[in-house]
Order: structure tokens, then sequence, then C-alpha cells
């Protein structure tokens, strides 16, 4: 619904506060629309309240900021961008090949790639993801490896020092990996130290790096810090991907595949 009239600049950037917070984001060309004022008027109160670390700036707008240590529960997780998350562990999955031995991290888009796996033969699975290994147990052509660790409820993996030896002692063709956070400038995240440390060791294990992330995850950082841009071979991502971020991923030198998720 438009917003009668022109209001002054600190109502109506608290309006855009409250709208952030209802929907997460926001788009200079509605908000114009909206409020009656220009798109540079917009742009200009964004800019303000990004300096006020209120909002995180974002191609065409706002979105909202997140507590860097937020860690939600996977049954939480999988409600956002679902769609998104099937399309690119479908996609995923075609760049698994028979008799690959590939490591599976733990993550609500990694648990997509797994139920596209059926098609694929002498696959050896390592993950330190307890549904991921119960989801792969269903296919009798899928070895599963298991090492131990202490269980993060939240996310349904092992951690901790037991599993960081554990994976040191396997090398693989792949790794699928997922984030929380993904900066172009920055790099990947994670909100967990123990699942980063994790992530750091199967990196180190693994002939190809392959990070599955949709589009909401970019400008977004989290605590802990996995790796930079340089340790990541490919990208698998949506069609909702900035142009401009997708130009960054592949002046660093990552493959970028895109899965379509939205219908013309």
């Amino acid at each position: 619904m438009a917003i009668n009239g022109k209001r002054n600049t600190l109502e109506r950037r608290t309006l855009i506060l409250e709208r952030i917070e209802s929907h997460g984001q926001v788009n200079v060309s509605e908000l114009s629309q909206d409020f009656g004022v220009s798109e540079v008027t917009i742009r200009n109160d964004l800019n303000q309240l990004e300096q006020k670390r209120a909002v995180i700036r974002a191609r065409g707008g706002a979105i909202k900021p997140t507590r860097v240590g937020a860690d939600f529960e996977l049954s939480d997780k999988d409600k956002l961008n679902f769609n998104e998350k099937q399309r690119i562990g479908e996609r995923a999955a075609h760049l698994v090949e028979d008799g690959d031995t590939i490591i599976i991290d733990s993550g609500t888009t990694t648990l997509e790639l797994a139920k596209n796996l059926n098609q694929v033969a002498n696959l050896t699975v390592i993950t330190n993801a307890l549904n991921i290994a119960i989801k792969l147990s269903e296919n009798k052509n899928i070895k599963v490896i298991v090492p131990g660790g202490f269980l993060r409820k939240q996310s349904l993996s092992l951690v901790g020092t037991p599993a960081q030896k554990g994976f040191g002692g396997y090398y693989c063709d792949k790794l699928f990996l997922g984030v929380d956070g993904l900066d172009v400038n920055y790099g990947l995240s994670t909100p967990n130290v123990e699942e980063a440390h994790l992530n750091q060791i199967m990196i180190e294990h693994a002939r190809q790096v392959i990070l599955l992330a949709d589009s909401s995850k970019f400008l977004r950082k989290s605590l802990a810090f996995i790796c930079p841009l340089s340790a990541i071979d490919t990208l698998v991502t949506d069609d909702r991907i900035a142009r401009e971020d997708q130009q960054q991923l592949e002046n660093a030198g990552v493959q970028v595949l895109v899965a379509k998720v939205s219908e013309a």
C-alpha cells in the first residue's frame, strides 16, 4: 500500500527499519514509490542506516543484519529458500561421478545433494552429518563413512577433536561444502568455531572443493572464518545471484554454476 505524502527524514528512516525488521529486506524502487521520494533520497537513507549498522546494503536495496554468532536450528534453516536449495542440490549431483569418494558437509543445502545421488554407482561418502548419513543409508550402492565426534544438535553434525582426527585420515575426490556466510572479499564463514575448524580440515583433504550456497548467503559474515575464496574451485548457487557477485567470483578463479529457480 502506498504511503501518502512525503514524510520527514527521521520518520521515513524509522519506517524503513520497521519494514526491514518485518520483511528481512527492502527495495530502493519500491521504497521510492511508497514514500514519494526519489531513489537518490532512499539510497542516502540506506547508506546512513548502514553507517549506523542498522542495515546491510545489498544490490538494489538493503537486508536485515544478522548477529554474526546467530546459530539457528536445522529445522528452522530448512524452511528458508527451500526451492533454491532443492535446485542447487539437483545441479550439484551432476558433479558426482561413478566411483567417486566425496565428503558431504552438514547443512540443509548439502542434504538436498544427498537426496539426488541415487543414480551414482560405486560411490563412497564421508560425512559428519547424521541426517545425511541416514538418508544415504537407504541406497545400497553408496558406502557411508561417519567419523566420530561430539554431536551438535543444531546441525545434527559431529564436531570436535575426534571428528577432526577422523577426517584427517581420509582424502577425497570432491568436497561439497555448505556455509552460512559468503562475502567476496572476506571469504566463507559459519557461526560455530568447531564447524569452521572441521571445514578447514575437509578442505585440506579434498582434491576439489565445491561450495553449495543459495544467493541469500551473499553479503553475510558469521563469527568463525573458514577460508578465502581462493580455496574454492566451484560454487553452485541459484539464479538470483547478482551479476556483479558472479563476476567477482569468476575473476577470483571460482567456477560458478547457476541452478535455475525462477520461471519466466
